[in-house]
């Protein structure tokens, strides 16, 4: 938790034990209060922007001084990796990597030396401030499970990578959802409005939460995933032998592959929507192996999905995070409305690395004609959590809007807007 006054802290004290009363209640199957919530976000909300912009630019130098030029990454993998070429962008180079992989220990990435937790924190530990660069959507522990593991270990200043960020943030930010938090202040309306929409107190809950670890870096606000899986969870929706999938961020066809799995050969058709290279050679395998009844319901789109027809710039990286906007390939990309024209689409998933509100933008008329259900990631940008909820409601009355985090710490956050038609048992009893 970082604050920059004991009046901030009293107020972030306050706004936690508030958060947990409403969770528990949650977890009880209790009714969680407006009041309640609302409290709870006015405190998140009502620190005023210059101090908000003070608690940016000191927090990590408060947390690592006399050290923090002299660091440690406790993380070797893909972040600690990015926040090691960005520290060499403002001329810090850091002492080592921290890594719990036994295969890395004694071995150099990108330059620098990886050791054992143990043995840096015995070489460094009194004289380095350690930056955790872990944080992934697959982790099984916490980050205060890692903080608790280099305390243990005698290192005398830890401290997670957002206030690292929060400092050189023209390096570092935006980082999918995490960006400077006085950003939240400049939006506090739409963020008001958006907590209105949610239909049930797990969704309110779980989105004052995400307000929260957006504004105060605090992983301890975060719940667990949850237990459902991603993009069908039964007891939101249902799905019909009738269904038109289209997936936009198909990958390698992993989410084909459970909708398949889910329904064998009862739906209509899949169109799947995939800009890169290398995944799009993945998907056409995954797809060759389906059963022909089911291979010969998909259709695969060699398209990145936006707002408008044109070319863009993309950065092609084989990976789940490839994303518009970046890179040296230049793709294709179409509006929903136009590349489904004459298509009745009953279910809509989007997980385009940060494009997911062009592509809402321009899916707009295809939403208002046939209210298909949408399952949209909001974890890509800071913003998306609010914009995202309130685009939808401004495109259709009819939906019914769910909040689940199906990854850890932040990952994986996805809106599902779902017609009253289409509602699982669970919902509508709520």
């Amino acid at each position: 938790m970082i604050a920059s006054s004991a009046l901030a802290c009293a107020r972030v004290d306050l706004n936690q034990r508030r958060g947990n009363e409403a969770r528990t209640r949650v977890e009880r199957g209790e009714a969680v209060t407006e009041p309640l919530l609302d409290a709870q976000l006015e405190a998140l909300l009502s620190e005023d922007i210059d101090t908000i912009i003070r608690r940016e630019q000191t927090a990590f130098d408060e947390l690592t001084e006399p050290l923090s030029e002299t660091l440690v990454l406790f993380g070797a993998g893909r972040l600690g990796r990015t926040v090691l070429a960005g520290l060499r962008k403002v001329g810090i180079e850091p002492l080592a990597f921290a890594d719990n992989n036994p295969a890395l220990w004694g071995k150099a990435i990108d330059g620098v030396q990886v050791l054992s937790p143990e043995d840096c924190a015995w070489r460094f530990g009194r004289k380095a401030a350690f930056v955790i660069t872990i944080w992934n959507r697959d982790a099984v522990d916490r980050m205060a499970d890692r903080r608790r593991q280099l305390v243990n270990l005698g290192c005398a200043k830890v401290v997670s990578f957002g206030p690292l960020m929060w400092k050189y943030s023209r390096v570092f930010l935006p980082h999918y959802c995490l960006d400077l938090p006085h950003k939240l202040a400049q939006q506090a309306d739409d963020i008001r409005k958006a907590l209105k929409l949610w239909a049930d107190g797990t969704s309110r809950c779980e989105y004052v939460a995400q307000v929260g670890w957006r504004a105060l870096f605090d992983f301890d606000r975060l719940a667990p995933p949850v237990a459902s899986e991603q993009y069908f969870p039964d007891e939101l929706l249902h799905l019909s032998p009738s269904e038109v999938f289209v997936d936009c961020g198909a990958f390698d066809g992993d989410t084909i592959s459970s909708f398949v799995q889910r329904q064998g050969s009862s739906f209509s058709k899949i169109i799947a929507f995939e800009p890169d290279p290398t995944n799009v050679q993945n998907l056409r395998r995954r797809i060759s192996e389906l059963p022909d009844a089911v291979r010969a319901k998909v259709v695969l789109m060699q398209l990145a999905v936006g707002s408008h027809r044109g070319k863009v710039r993309f950065g092609a990286t084989g990976t789940e995070s490839s994303a518009v906007g970046g890179g040296a390939l230049e793709v294709n990309c179409i509006p929903l409305d136009e590349a489904l024209a004459g298509c009745v689409p009953t279910y809509v998933k989007m997980d385009i690395e940060g494009s997911e509100l062009e592509a809402l933008s321009g899916a707009k008329k295809t939403i208002e004609r046939v209210t298909p259900i949408l399952a949209v990631c909001v974890y890509h940008r800071q913003s998306d959590l609010w914009q995202i909820p309130l685009l939808i409601r401004s495109m259709s009355d009819d939906y019914r809007l769910y909040l689940r985090p199906h990854g850890s710490e932040g990952w994986e956050l996805v809106c599902y807007a779902v017609p009253v038609g289409r509602l699982g048992s669970d919902a509508i009893r709520r």
